[in-house]
C-alpha cells in the first residue's frame, strides 16, 4: 500500500540533517578551524586528518562502524521515561530530542555480530541530553546485561555522559547501582564486558558501571572523570595537569587497559571476542 511506502520512507530530522551534511562541500573543524571535505570526513570516521579531533557520533553512526553490516538487532527500543518526579518541561523536552535525534532516549542496545561473533552492544549518544543517564537508560543497560546473561553472550558498552539526569533525581542516581548490580551478575555467569570509554564519559556514569569492564578502552583524548576540573581545583586548592582526565592520563595511572584509535576500534574488539569466545565442544569420537 501507498502508506506503507511513505512511512518506509520517512526520516527523522536529524538523519536529513547529517545527510544534508554530507552533501555539502566542506565543514569546518571545531579544533582546529580546518576545511574539511564532509565527505571524506565521513570516510575518515569524523576524525580531522590535521588536528586529530574526534567528533561525537550517533549511536547509530558508532553502531554502523563496529557492528557487522546488517547484524544489530536493537533490543528494547520503544521504553520512554515517566517522568518520575514531575519536572517542569522534561515530557516535552524529551518529545523534542527523540524526533530530532530518532531514538527514545540517551542509549541504543542491541544484539548484533562483530567480526561473526555474537555480542551485546550498548552505544550512550551524547546528542540525547547530553548521554545523561536516566531510569530508562539504566533500565536499558540492566536488560541489556540480562540478555546477555540469559543467551551467554559478551556485553559491549560506549560510554558517553555528562552524568546523571537531574530531571530525574534521585531515579537517575539509583541507575548506578541497578546497572552494576547487572554487571555483577553478568561476571559472577562468566561473561565478558568491555567498555569503550569515549567523549565525554563523566559523574555517575564513570562512578559505576563505565569502570568496571573486565577489559577498559577508551578513544585518543576522550575527557572521562567525576566531577569538573574546576570543581575539583576550587575544593582542593590546586592547579591539575593539563592532560588530567584525559584518556591518556587514565593509561597512564591504570584507569584503562589501551587507547584505540576509531580506525582500529572493530578490529580490537574482533580480536578481544575471539579470544575469550567459548572453545567449540570437540565431537566425541565413536
Amino acid at each position: 500500500m501507498l502508506i506503507d511506502l511513505f512511512q518506509k520512507t520517512r526520516r527523522t530530522s536529524m538523519q536529513m540533517k547529517h545527510q544534508a551534511a554530507e552533501e555539502r562541500p566542506d565543514i569546518t573543524c571545531k579544533g582546529c578551524g580546518r576545511k574539511l571535505n564532509a565527505r571524506t570526513y565521513g570516510k575518515n570516521l569524523y576524525v580531522c586528518p590535521y588536528c586529530g579531533r574526534y567528533s561525537r557520533l550517533l549511536a547509530r553512526t558508532r553502531i554502523r562502524q563496529v557492528a557487522d553490516k546488517d547484524s544489530f538487532r536493537e533490543l528494547d527500543a520503544g521504553l520512554r521515561t515517566l517522568d518520575p518526579i514531575g519536572f517542569p518541561g522534561y515530557p516535552e523536552k524529551i518529545a523534542e530530542l527523540a524526533e530530532k535525534n530518532g531514538m527514545n532516549d540517551a542509549v541504543i542496545t542491541g544484539e548484533c555480530t562483530i567480526g561473526g561473533i555474537r555480542a551485546c552492544l550498548g552505544v550512550m549518544d551524547s546528542h540525547f541530553m547530553m548521554a545523561s543517564m536516566g531510569s530508562v537508560v539504566g533500565e536499558k543497560l540492566t536488560r541489556l546485561f540480562e540478555h546477555a546473561t540469559h543467551k551467554k553472550l559478551p556485553v559491549i558498552i560506549f560510554t558517553a555522559s555528562g552524568g546523571a539526569r537531574m530531571q530525574e533525581g534521585m531515579f537517575s542516581l539509583l541507575q548506578m547501582a541497578k546497572v552494576s548490580g547487572a554487571a555483577e551478575r553478568h561476571s559472577r555467569a562468566g561473561g565478558l564486558y568491555v567498555t569503550v570509554l569515549t567523549d565525554p564519559t563523566m559523574g555517575g556514569v564513570t562512578a559505576s558501571f563505565a569502570s568496571l569492564g573486565d577489559i577498559i578502552l577508551a578513544e585518543p583524548r576522550a575527557t572521562v572523570g567525576f566531577a569538573g576540573r574546576r570543581v575539583i581545583e576550587g575544593t582542593i586548592g590546586e592547579t591539575l595537569p593539563d592532560d588530567f582526565q584525559s584518556a591518556e592520563f587514565l593509561l597512564a595511572h591504570g584507569f584503562c587497559d589501551q587507547i584505540v584509535p576509531r580506525n582500529r576500534m572493530k578490529q580490537t574488539l574482533e580480536k578481544l571476542l575471539k579470544l575469550h569466545a567459548a572453545p567449540k565442544k570437540r565431537r566425541a569420537k565413536g
